[in-house]
């Protein structure tokens, strides 16, 4: 089989509003943000598989003969519905995770190597290294481990020939069509509940389609336009569980129905009022009205995030430090702890992003809105980036 090198990228994400709240039928905005993932897959001769994360000091090669034992229990597929539990038990063994230990590299490893073996399983094992490098901090709530197995599922469909390679000479960058990006989410899809057990499938969605997507009752819906606002993005670096962050919201709703029951729908109708005004910025000037709403939004849904309990004091103090700037912030994702973000006018300038280092915060200025899954030419990748991805 001839396998051709490409590079690919997908960005991460973000919740505009809706946290906690789809899980009870309520509408939740995702939006894509402009902090990537890239892959470089390279054809070798080595007679090896390897992948190299230098994220998180991962690099590991095993042999083609090796990999080969494993196609005993499975075969190509190119449709995907259930995760094959009796490949993915095999594959802990082969890799040695037995035990349970299941760190940021085991699960990254087991995701690649699943996809890999799923969808050459009944060829000829071509021989590649594929190299992964993000903007994006790992364990964070901004979808890296989405961004990673859309990267992966891109790449290696590529590479089987299930899809096309968009990229047309003198091309910078090219995306797939509407089917081969379905296709591409499905295995993505296999590459998050392999990582996370049980995922809703937003943050590989977000990563395939970028822009924004509207969540409701398990159904994800892209939007069409989103416009591209500049926003700052904060990680507290507190760590927390989803789990229990989301179990501390279903016991107060139990507690307190009639008092939590309207603070879900108020939640459902802030998102269904961004998306509305976000859509009005697309297809009108952009007025200060339409940041006015924007930043209003932002501070009643950070007061109901807290009303629910999923609030935390390092979330406050960026909430404060960013408002003594005039600007306006609200948690994003999980809650007690995690990440935030900030809504920044255009010609903002200011100081904000030392202020809130001065606590001990990591920040990034990003925007929102980005685009999904995309091949690139080597000379479309940032210099920083390539000269990493190169050096395996």
């Amino acid at each position: 089989m001839l396998v051709k090198d490409c590079f690919v990228s997908a960005p991460g994400k973000a919740i505009l509003h809706g946290e906690h709240a789809v899980v009870h039928g309520k509408v939740a905005l995702a939006v894509s943000l402009n902090l990537r993932t890239y892959l470089q897959l390279k054809a070798t001769t080595t007679g090896k598989v390897c992948i190299n994360l230098p994220n998180i000091d991962t690099f590991l090669c095993w042999s083609l003969f090796d990999c080969c034992v494993l196609l005993l229990i499975t075969a190509r597929r190119e449709e995907v519905k259930l995760l094959d539990s009796e490949l993915v038990r095999r594959l802990r063994e082969f890799v040695g995770v037995t035990n349970g230990n299941l760190d940021t590299g085991n699960m990254a490893t087991l995701a690649f190597l699943y996809i890999y073996l799923s969808l050459f399983g009944s060829g000829e094992l071509p021989s590649l290294t594929v190299s992964v490098w993000s903007e994006l901090p790992t364990g964070a709530g901004l979808g890296s481990s989405a961004a990673y197995s859309v990267c992966l599922a891109a790449a290696l469909l590529c590479a089987s020939g299930a899809i096309h390679t968009p990229l047309k000479e003198l091309d910078h960058t090219a995306r797939w069509c509407q089917e081969e990006l379905e296709l591409i989410n499905s295995w993505a899809f296999q590459g998050e509940m392999i990582i996370h057990g049980n995922p809703s499938g937003v943050d590989n969605a977000v990563g395939t389609w970028g822009g924004m997507l509207r969540f409701l009752a398990g159904k994800i819906i892209p939007l069409s336009k989103v416009p591209l606002l500049r926003i700052l993005l904060t990680n507290t670096k507190v760590p927390r569980s989803t789990k229990v962050l989301v179990a501390r919201v279903k016991d107060k709703i139990n507690k307190f129905p009639s008092i939590m029951t309207p603070v879900l729908d108020s939640v459902d109708a802030i998102s269904c009022t961004c998306e509305k005004v976000l859509s009005e910025m697309t297809c009108e000037p952009i007025t200060g009205e339409h940041y006015n709403i924007l930043e209003e939004l932002i501070d009643i849904n950070q007061h109901h995030l807290n009303v629910m309990g999923v609030g935390h004091p390092a979330l406050d103090t960026l909430c404060q430090v960013t408002l003594t700037r005039g600007l306006h912030s609200k948690l994003t994702g999980a809650g007690g702890g995690g990440c935030g973000i900030t809504l920044l006018r255009p010609g903002t300038v200011d100081h904000t992003v030392q202020d809130l280092r001065d606590c001990g915060f990591d920040c990034w200025e990003t925007s929102i809105g980005g685009p999904g899954v995309q091949q690139h030419s080597p000379s479309s990748i940032k210099k920083e980036v390539l000269e990493i991805l190169n050096q395996y």
